[in-house]
Order: C-alpha cells, then structure tokens, then sequence
C-alpha cells in the first residue's frame, strides 16, 4: 500500500519500512516527520515531493550508489546523508563518488549532530561539495584521506589538524602534486603499484608504507577503494590512510623482543656447552682453544680470539677461531695494544664493546678494514680474570648490528669469570703434581693488616696455619700467635678494620689459635695466581711468605698483585725446588704405619658399617659392642684415627688453599 509523504519531511531509506524503528530512534530530533521508504521506491517517492534531506540507511554498496544517482537525477539540490549502521571504507567510498553531503554511521556518536547540522546547511555550492568530500574521508579514518587519479595525481586532500602538522607542505598543495613528488622513488613506485592494481582489478586493495615527516619516519596503513566513476574525466581512487606508527612500533618491539629471546636461548645453549668444556679442560690451551671453538660453532659469532698480558706488559695472541679469517689473522700479526677493544677491557679490567663497526668506523687501520671485509659489527672485549689475578682477554666478534646487550655481555663477563677460576685451578693441579717448581721467597715491611699491627704492638709471632674463601667470596684465616694468651688477641681482633669476625679456636697461657674473616688478604690475592703457599709468618711488624709456583709462572705478575694490597713488598728470593715424588701406595702405607690397631679397626667397623652415612645405618653404641669397649672409647679411637688420615692431607700443605 503506497504511503503519502509530505513536503517538508526527511525520506530515510531503508532495508524495509517495516524494520526502520532502528533507524528512526538513532536520527536527530528535529521539527521535520520522518518517513521510511525503500530504495525501490526512492526515485517515485521523489518524482512526487521535495523533502528537506535523504538519509540513506542501507548497507549494500550497490544499493546506495543506485540511491544516491536517483538523488542526483531528481533531487541534486536535496541534503543527502549516507548513513549505515557500521559502515566501511567501501561505502564511504561509495558516497564520495555518489555526491553524498555527509557520510556518518549510525553507531558513530556524532550522528545526531552531524545529520542535523548537514540538513539545515543545504548544497548550494561547489564549495560545500569539496567540503563533503573532507567530511566523508575524515569520518572514515581519523588521519588523513584522499582523492588520487590513476597516475597518481592528488585530485582531493583532506588531512586531519594533528596529521597536518607532520606534512612539509599544506593539504591543498598537495592537489595537483604526484606521488613522486611526495614519496621517495621506491615508496612512490609501490604505491603506484596499488592504485594500478585497484583499478584494474576493482576490488579494494590494503597496503601499509612509511613516509618521512617533520617528526620522523611515520607508517601508515591505506584502504585504496576504487570509484566507477571519472573524477575530472579522469580514473580514480579514494584513498583512506590511517597513521599506525604506535602499532608498528610495538610490534617491531615485540618482535625485537622475541628474536632477544630466541637469541638469549641460543647464547643459554654456547654457555652451557662452553662450561661443559671447562670442567673437563687438562690444561690452559685446551680450555682457550675449547672455548674459541665452540663460540663460533653458533651463527651467533663470526670469530673468537684470545690475548696474554705478558711480563713486559705487552698483550698478544695465544689462540683464535672462526670465519672472520681476516680480523683474526690481523690481530695475530699486531701488537695488540694497538687500539684493540681487547686493550681497553685489559687496561680497565672491565669488558669492552663496540657496535656499528661499519658504520661509525671505530678501529684502527688495518683491523677497521678486516673487520668490514669479514662482515664484523659488533666486538666485545671481556678481562679472563678470577679475583685479582687477570689471565688475559677474550674477543668475541658478531655479525649482529645489535649484538651484546646487557644480558648477553653480563654472560661474557661471567664466562671471563669462569675462565679465569678454571686457569687458576688449572694451575694449582699442575703446580700440585709438578715434580719440580720455583720457590719465591717474600719480604713485607709494615703492611697494614692484622698480624702486622699485633706484633708491632705485642712481642709475638703471627704464622698462617691455613686460609680459604667462603661461598660468599670472604677471605677467612687459622693463625697461631706465639708470646699472647687468646683473651688479648680478641681484644684486639674485635677493635681492628680489616676483620668482620672472628672467633677463638684454642687458647694458652702464651699461644693461641684464631680464626679470622677478612676484609682482604694478601695471602688469598696469591693463591689467586696459583701459587701455593709454604710459609707466613710476620714478626715485628716484617713479614716473610715463602711460596711455590710452577715454571712457567709469571713472576712479576704475582709481585706486583702482592705489592697491591702491601706496599712495601720486596722479592728477596727465586729458587729452582725438585719434589720427591710419592705414589698413592706410598701414601696410603705411610698413614696405616701411623694408626694403631685400634684406630683402624674403628675406622673400619665405622666406614662399612655405615656410620658415616646419613642417617646413620650404625649407631656409635653398637659399634662399640662389636668391639667390645664402651662408647666414650671408641669415639676416641674414632677421632684420632680421623685425625691422623686429615693430616695426610691438610698438615703437609697447610694454608695451600684447598
């Protein structure tokens, strides 16, 4: 049944006027009736009357540009609005090309005032059917929007005020302007390609692309919808873009993010195999050679390398692996100290990183041009160093641009580490079962430790019986004092700065025994450089230490650690010692000579019976009934059979360290 619609009405087309309640409920208050039709009838309801304004509420493309060339054929000078539930670039499209006055979704939350405003305002003028255009575009993307011919020339502009500000030139200059003028020649070329592939294929295309801007590199993603009709006799497309520079950025974060941690693994998986290689290293060459060679195994180094300080105080090369032939045979053939990354991290014993090789050219000639010819961007430098005894450098070389972060060269700098305690204990077991060593004999006049202090005070003799290092890196002593009774010795020992604790192991009328925690010792700086300690002893303020170190020690080295922490240290004497070797049988014989029967038979019946293990499988009361003494007795057979086994160990090396 055909309705009758007024005059002075707004026509909403719709799916069915049936279902139009949606529609009529979201539409403006204004003095004007509202009347529903469909796009069928559009054309005959507007052959008839005249309405103040058309919205269009439909949501097929097709259907609103059918609608809005009815509108331009019967009722040009007729408000028209494009208003869709949702809408889409498509349609928006669709309205700019249909001479559409405003395009707003009916979910946008400036409907009411945008349609109102759009039918008091009337279309009287090219002016405000440029404007339409803008309008239409803004609503779609908040950015920026656009009209482009075929050949890429700007026919429409319509930038938003905040993106405006990031272009070099104003929106209506850019009218007339082509892509070429804009972009750079790849940028301008890729966008081409798309408006290209738009018009010939009509379907909307997506592209995301980069452009430079008052404020930096930006990004942007475009939806480019094709129009059917010619804008200036010319092809065309809209073009709606919006800025995702944040987008792009958190992704590239993430994504920078994952690699880190794809990275981080692999570096997990060197270091575990690296630390693998330590524990069963013999000797200092094997672990130097074992970790430049599994370094590079990964595709995370391009090359390793490591230097000595030697006496004289020049760094050389020991050792080197990888692809980066050209750096490695370069710091082989020079002096290291040349400039090298490696000399930094050996002058300050900190590591030592260099990134961007290529780019910012921070080497010196030759190694800036090995470094390019091998693909090199990034160095780290890492002291090989265990407390205060520096080995030499480790130089690992990396093709990443972003190589070494913190975490990565928080790694090195504990494999440095690492390297340094497995040289040092290299060292000590060559020096240990070596059948002949140096004996380097020390004078320390006034040093500023305990021991000097209490004998320059006192008429007593300090000698070290042993020391060692907690899990925690504190340096602890056993010292026997001569000529003091234990009560004055705490006295002082409680009131002096370089002991955190102490406490009083055994105590006479004029010897007593201490064990002291240190602040620093210059006892445990040599044990640092694997030297092993013979004898301490300090006497009216003069110290003498008598130590051990192998062949090949580096004497000088160790002197000068010592002079660190005792200013006035002298070398006063370097002999060459042969050492009676002694076999494990040779041993083993010497310590059951020294047990009683007694002894051995509990250390017989306590071992096999599982005493020793926890918890218990024997108790000490029945291991007194299988030998039939009471239990008081058989725990002294037991502690002074456990006694003379320790000193085999301990008393013939005391204060070595380990």
């Amino acid at each position: 049944m055909e309705r009758d619609i007024q005059q002075d009405t707004i026509v909403l087309v719709t799916e069915s006027v049936e279902t139009d309640s949606y529609c009529c409920d979201r539409l403006p208050d204004t003095d004007y009736p509202v009347d529903p039709v469909t796009a069928d009838s559009l054309e005959t309801t507007l052959e008839t009357v005249t309405p103040v304004g058309i919205v269009v509420s439909l949501e097929a493309v097709e259907s609103i540009r059918h609608c809005l060339e009815t509108v331009q054929d019967v009722a040009t000078r007729v408000p028209t609005i494009v208003s869709p539930r949702e809408g889409s670039e498509a349609i928006a499209a669709a309205a700019v090309r249909g001479g559409a006055d405003e395009y707003v979704p009916l979910e946008s939350d400036a409907r009411r005032e945008r349609i109102h405003t759009t039918l008091e305002s009337g279309t009287e003028t090219a002016h405000h059917q440029s404007e339409s255009y803008h309008r239409i575009l803004a609503t779609e993307l908040p950015d920026e929007g656009f009209v482009i011919a075929a050949d890429g020339t700007y026919l429409e502009a319509r930038l938003r005020p905040e993106a405006t500000e990031l272009y070099s030139m104003p929106a209506e200059e850019l009218v007339g302007s082509g892509l070429a003028d804009v972009f750079p020649e790849e940028t301008a070329r890729r966008l081409q390609t798309c408006i290209a592939r738009t018009l010939e294929t009509g379907d909307r295309q997506s592209i995301e692309y980069d452009a430079p801007t008052t404020e930096g590199r930006r990004w942007y993603e475009a939806r480019v919808v094709p129009t059917d009709e010619r804008v200036d006799g010319r092809r065309a497309v809209v073009w709606l873009a919006r800025d995702i520079t944040e987008r792009v950025r958190r992704e590239q974060e993430l994504r920078s993010r994952q690699s880190e941690l794809e990275t981080f693994n692999k570096i997990n998986a060197v270091g575990r195999q690296v630390f693998e290689t330590l524990i069963d290293a013999t000797d200092r060459d094997a672990i130097e050679t074992a970790i430049c060679s599994n370094l590079v195994d990964s595709e995370l180094y391009s090359g390793s390398w490591i230097a000595e300080r030697k006496p004289d105080g020049e760094l050389v090369y020991r050792t080197g692996s990888g692809e980066a032939m050209s750096y490695l045979e370069c710091v082989e053939s020079r002096s290291a100290d040349d400039g090298f990354p490696a000399a930094q991290a050996a002058v300050t014993d900190e590591s030592h990183t260099v990134t961007r090789i290529r780019e910012r050219e921070p080497l010196p000639d030759p190694l800036q041009q090995a470094a390019c010819d091998d693909d090199v961007e990034s160095v780290l430098a890492v002291p090989i160093a265990y407390e205060d005894a520096t080995y030499g450098v480790l130089t690992v070389l990396s093709p990443r641009i972003d190589a070494f972060s913190d975490h990565e060269q928080n790694g090195f700098e504990l494999l440095g580490e690492t390297m340094g305690f497995a040289i040092m204990a290299v060292k000590n077991r060559q020096l240990l079962f070596a059948d002949s060593a140096v004996e380097l004999e020390f004078r320390i006049d006034g040093g500023d430790s305990f021991s000097f202090d209490l004998t320059q005070q006192y008429d007593c003799t300090c000698t070290l019986e042993w020391t060692g290092m907690t899990t925690d890196g504190q340096t602890y002593q056993f010292v026997t004092i001569d000529g003091l009774d234990g009560e004055t010795v705490c006295d002082e020992a409680g009131a002096h700065q370089s002991i955190e604790t102490y406490r009083l192991v055994s105590d006479g009328t004029d010897q007593c025994t201490i064990e002291m925690q240190l602040c620093e010792s210059g006892v445990q700086t040599l044990t640092n450089h694997g030297v092993t300690i013979r004898d301490v002893t300090v006497e009216d303020g003069v110290g003498n230490c008598l130590v051990e170190v192998s062949q090949d020690a580096n004497v000088r080295e160790i002197a000068t650690a010592l002079a660190n922490v005792y200013e006035h240290t002298e070398l006063v004497a370097r002999r060459a010692v042969d050492r009676p070797v002694q076999t494990a049988a040779q041993r083993r014989d010497r310590i059951l000579d020294e047990l009683t029967d007694r002894q051995l038979t509990t250390l017989r019946l306590g071992y096999y019976g599982g005493f020793f293990e926890w918890p218990r499988e024997s108790t000490g009361e029945e291991i007194a009934d299988a030998m039939d003494i009471s239990p008081p007795t058989m725990h002294q057979h037991l502690r002074k059979g456990l006694k003379t086994v320790l000193r085999e160990f301990f008393e013939n090396s005391a204060a070595t360290g380990r």
